[in-house]
């Protein structure tokens, strides 16, 4: 077990020896270590690895100057300079939140930007601010559209954080996909089979391989085929892509740059790196946020009268299982899987740093 302190100095000064300022390589570290204390380990410490080869590659800037390229007094579209991903996110997010602040609503669309880690982190950022946090962004293309066994669009998340009074917040964050990338990640580094319904070969029959994305296979929709309503999945993601990339300028759909190197870059592009989409809404501009935040406990404490079906003890509201997660690794630690090690101590010898 690993205490989240080591990890994050480990991160920070992997990403200080790629070229990040110190501030830059701190929120890098932040959003890697809120994954790992969420329980999303799939977007946590085993994405390093893919951040490392980007950076090899000479595919991210390390330097970046994030500027904003068109705005209105609520909206505004900003130029990642090719940044790793969470430093222009932060970023946009801040921005957002600052026009809400002045006009009651803040939209950003943000462009030539990379992966970012969890949406969750960016919609979370309002809550102290009195707001309602919205974050979607596109990814790779490894997912295929309703009845099709191109790869045409990401996981393309969607999370939405709303303050409460009482209760713990409302965070709901989620891939429109039945499962994120990186959790095939996971299964495949621990040598499992994932279940069928997650991904499909090359001629769209279901799998349960989770290497099946390098052999031409394809990620479904939300879903997972017609009969469960995957169409529903389709629309979401297709939500997602438009507003992330065709209102910011960045690539859209097959052609988002990958992060992963067993999918090609191609030379095709419709606009400029990885787009992100971010909301923040002030909670006063509609109603006073006391009586907002009191109302909101009352929904949550309406949903947790649900009845539980045989089986379960409680029902459980968007954002439970990551804060009753990120309370107990807190305490217990975070934990690695060998093959996640082992990537992390070949990167620290490359770049003469330690890793226990």
């Amino acid at each position: 077990m690993y205490q989240h302190t080591y990890l994050y100095n480990f991160t920070k000064n992997v990403f200080m020896k790629m070229g990040c300022s110190e501030n830059d390589s701190a929120v890098i570290a932040d959003v890697f270590l809120a994954a790992e204390l969420r329980g999303h380990s799939s977007h946590g410490m085993l994405r390093i690895k893919d951040y490392f080869e980007l950076w090899r590659s000479k595919r991210i800037n390390t330097d970046p100057h994030i500027k904003i390229v068109h705005e209105s007094p609520s909206t505004a579209v900003v130029d990642g300079d090719n940044a790793v991903g969470m430093v222009a996110a932060r970023r946009s997010m801040e921005i957002a939140i600052g026009k809400a602040k002045n006009a009651g609503t803040g939209w950003v669309a943000t462009r030539n930007s990379n992966h970012f880690g969890i949406a969750g982190y960016y919609s979370m950022m309002a809550l102290e601010h009195d707001m309602i946090g919205i974050c979607l962004t596109n990814a790779n293309p490894l997912v295929a559209p309703t009845f099709s066994v191109s790869r045409m669009m990401g996981t393309n998340p969607i999370a939405v954080a709303i303050p409460a009074l009482n209760h713990p917040p409302f965070v709901a964050d989620f891939a429109t996909t039945p499962v994120a990338r990186g959790k095939l990640a996971v299964a495949e580094k621990k040598g499992e089979k994932v279940p069928f319904g997650f991904v499909q070969d090359k001629n769209g029959q279901p799998s349960d391989d989770p290497t099946i994305l390098k052999s031409g296979g394809s990620m479904v929709t939300l879903g997972g085929d017609r009969i469960h309503g995957s169409h529903k999945g389709f629309c979401l993601s297709s939500i997602v892509d438009i507003f992330s990339a065709v209102f910011s300028g960045a690539n859209f759909g097959p052609f988002v740059p990958p992060s992963v190197a067993y999918l090609p870059v191609l030379d095709k592009k419709t606009g400029e790196g990885t787009g992100h989409f971010f909301g923040a809404m002030r909670i006063d501009a509609f109603q006073p946020a006391g009586e907002f935040k009191a109302k909101m406990d009352e929904w949550i404490e309406t949903f947790r009268s649900a009845t539980p079906a045989e089986g379960h003890d409680r029902v459980l509201i968007p954002g439970d299982p990551e804060r009753e997660s990120e309370e107990r690794i807190r305490k217990e630690g975070i934990n690695l899987i060998p093959a996640i090690k082992d990537d992390l101590i070949s990167i620290a010898r490359e770049l003469g740093i330690e890793f226990e």
